[in-house]
């Protein structure tokens, strides 16, 4: 749980600044649980430009409530949590120097939105909150004011927890739980989670994971692994101590996402998906008269495919769609093999290459549009589906026929700025997996939509 927070101070002398507003804002990792904004008396003057830039005067302040008035639900609010700020130190030190006025001895776990974002968002011209917010397309209002500023942070976190793929921030919460001594029950860990589509971590006592999966319903598919007897599960069970996750919204970036950071964290329970899960591909030859013939073959790196599938069955089965939706020929797609004229032809499924009724030139046309469609070898384009709100959209961004990676977004000039597109991209491996996972979603799913540019 974090307490996500922003201060306005008089001004003044290095520790003799006083508290004018105070915003909090407390988040779970997906959504606001609770808030608490208000304006406080400082008891001295405020200095003049710092009225210039908030708007903040000492009129305003006169029947505002004085800090040791509003201590008692800061430190309700902060409990168990925490701190994020946009220059962490300096919130850290404002509040910890009030409470100390106080005789109270205030200690939190912090994390500094500036230090996250030029470790996650690398290059950018200026990690001051307005300046990076604008250039991340994130909206933000009452600048200057600790509502306004808390929820820009607020919406730059959420961003920075996204692109978090070693997954520092996650594994710090982890750490700090750990700390406590609590044991939670693997029914305790179940309750807390969500009914939604996402990827789930499950960590052992030392922070580190051990087991990486993907679900429609994270909740459903935990309860799974604690509930299961098979071998797996019950070393799951035994080393659990806590899991975490991440809401994606689309199932498609659940799917990527999933398959990137087991391959990067290599856990211990995911040796089966550590390399290709995609062992079956497509391949084209052309025979002796000259007809393209589709083979459903082991995969082979050596060799260019169209597409792949985890399974034999898989691959069957997507070759009986490609036959019917692009009207080719069993026999050239392996699945009918007589010279006779075929009952593909005789329901009028096929055109009659397989017996010679059209010529391979205008067949073949029919096989590369097939493939074309399924390959984006130099295409640039934007897929836009779902996101993990009413409200929210995710996009994934392929340039020049390679995957970039994948965002989330609210407004519509974010997507169609290429440029700010670019800023909130969380960067993901280019692989051979991850373009057969695009290939196969889009194959079964509809997406909301393609944008090509």
């Amino acid at each position: 749980m974090y307490a996500i927070l922003d201060i306005e101070t008089t001004g003044g002398q290095f520790n003799e600044e006083g508290i004018t507003e105070i915003a909090i804002y407390k988040f779970d990792g997906h959504e606001i649980v609770d808030q608490f904004i208000s304006l406080v008396n400082p008891e001295k003057p405020i200095q003049p430009f710092v009225v210039n830039l908030t708007g903040i005067n000492n009129a305003m302040l006169r029947s505002a409530p004085k800090f040791f008035e509003v201590a008692k639900r800061i430190i309700e609010m902060t409990e168990g949590c925490i701190l994020v700020a946009h220059n962490s130190s300096f919130d850290y030190r404002i509040l910890r120097t009030e409470f100390s006025r106080l005789g109270y001895d205030f200690e939190k776990e912090t994390l500094c939105t500036v230090e996250l974002s030029k470790k996650l968002i690398p290059d950018q011209l200026s990690y001051s909150l307005g300046k990076l917010v604008r250039a991340l397309g994130i909206p933000v209002t009452d600048r200057h004011r600790a509502s306004g500023d808390a929820m820009a942070t607020v919406k730059l976190f959420k961003m920075l927890l996204s692109k978090d793929v070693e997954k520092d921030i996650l594994k710090s919460l982890i750490k700090t739980e750990v700390k406590s001594g609590l044991t939670p029950k693997l029914l305790d860990i179940v309750e807390q989670l969500p009914t939604k589509t996402g990827v789930y971590y499950i960590h052992n006592e030392n922070g580190d994971l051990i087991y990486i999966g993907k679900s429609k319903n994270i909740k459903k598919r935990v309860n799974q692994h604690f509930s299961g007897t098979s071998t797996k599960c019950i070393k799951i069970q035994l080393e659990v101590f806590a899991v975490t996750c991440e809401e994606t919204g689309s199932e498609l970036i659940g799917l990527l996402k999933e398959s990137e950071e087991i391959k990067i964290n290599k856990p211990k329970y995911n040796r089966a998906q550590r390399k290709s899960i995609f062992q079956w591909a497509l391949y084209t030859e052309k025979d002796a008269n000259g007809y393209l013939n589709l083979k459903l073959l082991k995969a082979d790196g050596r060799k260019k495919e169209i597409t792949a599938f985890a399974s034999l069955q898989e691959g069957k089965n997507a070759l009986f769609r490609i036959t019917s939706e692009y009207q080719l020929c069993q026999k050239y797609t392996g699945l009918y093999a007589s010279q006779k004229e075929c009952f593909q032809y005789k329901i009028k499924e096929c055109d009659g290459a397989c017996i010679g009724k059209i010529s391979s030139e205008i067949y073949n046309e029919r096989v590369e549009i097939f493939i074309d469609k399924n390959q984006f070898e130099n295409d640039n384009m934007v897929i836009i589906d779902r996101g993990r709100s009413l409200q929210e959209r995710t996009a994934i961004l392929i340039e020049n026929g390679i995957y970039k990676g994948y965002c989330f977004y609210d407004l519509n000039y974010q997507i169609n700025n290429i440029e700010i597109l670019k800023n909130i991209i969380i960067p993901m491996q280019n692989n051979r997996d991850t373009r057969n996972i695009i290939h196969g979603y889009l194959r079964r799913n509809k997406v909301m939509k393609i944008v090509k540019f």
